[in-house]
C-alpha cells in the first residue's frame, strides 16, 4: 500500500495538531511535517517533498504566498487551502496560484481524509457552498463568455469534462473512455482554452452548472 505523505500548515497549534491526528489515524496517510507560517510551510515542502500540502490562508506570511513558493518547486506537491475564509478574492487567488482544492474548516475529519486522498490522486475540490459564487465571480471578472460556455466543446471533450466534474482524475477518465492518459491531458488543455478558465477546478464548476 502506498502511503500519502501530508504536510499541514496552520498557525493555530490546537487546530493544526487536531488535523494532523485525524489524518494520521488513517493507515493510508502519513503526516510528515507541520508548519505555523508561510516560510516554514514552503521550507518543509521543499525539504520533505510531501504528496499533499494543506495550507491556511491567514497564517503569518500568508497562505497564498506559501502556495506560490510551493508551486514553483520542482515536481511540486498538490496543495489545498484549508481555511475559514469564504472571501471571493481568497478563493480566486488560490485557484489562480495553482491550488487543487479549497476546503472550509468546518469539514469533518472523515471528509477531510477522503478529500486529501482524492487530491493526492489528481482530483480537485472546492467546497460546494462556494462553487456558485466562484462561477459568478469568474463571469464578472473574465472575458464575456458565449451564451452557453460549453458550446464550443466537441462531444468527446464534453464526455471528458463530465467525468472531470465528477471528480475523476485523468487516469480514471482515460480508463472509462478507453483513452490513453496523455490523450486525456491533451483534451483537457483544449477544454481549458475553449472555456477560458485557468484550471480543471474552474472547468468542473462550469460543467456542474451547464452539463445535465
Amino acid at each position: 500500500m502506498t502511503t500519502i505523505r501530508v504536510l499541514v500548515a496552520d498557525d493555530h497549534p490546537l487546530y493544526r495538531e487536531g488535523v494532523a491526528r485525524s489524518l494520521a489515524d488513517d493507515p493510508e496517510l502519513e503526516v510528515v511535517g507541520q508548519a505555523q507560517d508561510a516560510e516554514g510551510a514552503a521550507d518543509l515542502a521543499g525539504r520533505l517533498r510531501p504528496d499533499v500540502v494543506l495550507l491556511d490562508i491567514s497564517m503569518p506570511g500568508g497562505g497564498i504566498s506559501a502556495l506560490l513558493r510551493i508551486a514553483a518547486l520542482p515536481s511540486p506537491p498538490r496543495v489545498a487551502m484549508l481555511t475559514v475564509s469564504e472571501d471571493d478574492d481568497d478563493v480566486m487567488q488560490s485557484l489562480k496560484a495553482g491550488a487543487a482544492g479549497y476546503v472550509l474548516k468546518g469539514v469533518g475529519s472523515r471528509e477531510l481524509v477522503r478529500l486529501v486522498k482524492d487530491i493526492a490522486a489528481g482530483q480537485s475540490y472546492v467546497s460546494p457552498a462556494l462553487a456558485a459564487r466562484i462561477l459568478n465571480a469568474m463571469r464578472a471578472r473574465g472575458t464575456p463568455a458565449p451564451e452557453s460556455p460549453l458550446a464550443e466543446l466537441s462531444r468527446r471533450e464534453e464526455d471528458i469534462l463530465r467525468l472531470v466534474a465528477q471528480g475523476k482524475s485523468n487516469k480514471e477518465v482515460g480508463r472509462e473512455l478507453e483513452l490513453q492518459e496523455k490523450t486525456v491531458k491533451h483534451y483537457m488543455t483544449s477544454i481549458l482554452q475553449k472555456l477560458q478558465v485557468r484550471n480543471r477546478v474552474e472547468a468542473a464548476i462550469l460543467a456542474r452548472q451547464h452539463l445535465r
